[in-house]
């Protein structure tokens, strides 16, 4: 009888401890841990200003004074808010975009008068294009590209018998200058060419580097052979004539009639130039002429039926 009570009791205590093991109908929430709040500063609303001072502090603006005066943290959420405030106190202002402007009210007639300017037609300029010139035949005269030189107006001369028709200025022949502009006809030109061409330059190539220029101290001159009264017209006075005084050479140095005509180096140059213009000119005189002659060579294109006169 002991042993079955103890049975059904053992059975009862079993159930009972089945019943009691099942899940609770609510759950249970969990205490929050007791937490030390740290002490937090109070913010300080007021601004030292220092009047005499360089640089001035800018002042917070007033909506952070009106979130963060009133605060006072005192549990975790205060916190919150108080971090929350500085955050808004410390975010710089948002500026207002800037407003379109009104449209004027003649904007219709302002489109008008764009649209007239706009249609104004701009002349274009074009490029003035010269004519190439030659280097070579350049100022040249005669018919002949090696005589630089220009035509001029006809001459009249002022003594019966003097003046030049068709004169020209020679300033260089063949690349040899004449030291002043010489007035002449074509034809004495186109004979100090020939001289200059085929024995000048020949003759003189060895020495100094060469003949560079002519000093001419006569050329066209209305007067009478060797300025005598009552003598006949001179060569001069017909544009027929040259005066030659001096063979200036590339590098600096000449030799002049005067000074050279017996001078030992010299003279064997100048006595081959005077005997290889009689040919190309009718009349070739020098220092052994006359007295009128001893300081230049006197060249000119009269000719005569016994043959050229050179003395």
């Amino acid at each position: 009888m002991r042993a079955f009570r103890a049975l059904v009791g053992a059975v009862f205590l079993a159930g009972s401890g089945a019943v009691q093991a099942g899940p609770p109908l609510t759950s249970i929430r969990p205490q929050p841990r007791p937490m030390a709040l740290s002490p937090v500063a109070k913010v300080n609303s007021s601004v030292q200003v220092f009047y005499r001072s360089k640089i001035r502090p800018k002042p917070r603006d007033a909506r952070a004074h009106a979130l963060v005066a009133p605060l006072e943290p005192k549990n975790f959420l205060a916190q919150k808010m108080l971090r929350e405030a500085n955050t808004l106190a410390s975010t710089p202002p948002i500026y207002r975009s800037p407003r379109p402007k009104i449209r004027p009210g003649n904007l219709a007639a302002l489109h008008r008068t764009f649209r007239v300017e706009s249609q104004v037609v701009v002349p274009v300029m074009k490029p003035v294009v010269k004519p190439r010139v030659q280097p070579v035949s350049q100022g040249s005269v005669c018919g002949d590209a090696r005589i630089i030189g220009r035509r001029i107006a006809p001459i009249a001369g002022r003594l019966p018998g003097c003046g030049v028709a068709n004169p020209v200025k020679i300033t260089s022949i063949d690349g040899v200058a004449l030291s002043r502009p010489s007035v002449m006809t074509c034809g004495t030109a186109l004979s100090l060419t020939e001289w200059i061409t085929s024995s000048l330059k020949p003759i003189t190539r060895r020495r100094g580097g060469g003949a560079k220029s002519l000093t001419v101290i006569s050329g066209y001159a209305c007067r009478t052979r060797n300025s005598r009264p009552g003598a006949k017209i001179s060569e001069h006075g017909k544009g027929k004539a040259i005066d030659i005084s001096a063979i200036n050479f590339k590098d600096g140095s000449r030799i002049t009639v005067l000074d050279g005509w017996r001078k030992r180096r010299d003279k064997k140059i100048l006595r081959r130039l005077h005997s290889s213009a009689c040919g190309p000119f009718g009349t070739v005189l020098g220092p052994d002429a006359n007295r009128y002659h001893k300081d230049h060579f006197h060249f000119d294109t009269a000719r005569y039926s016994s043959g050229p006169y050179c003395r």
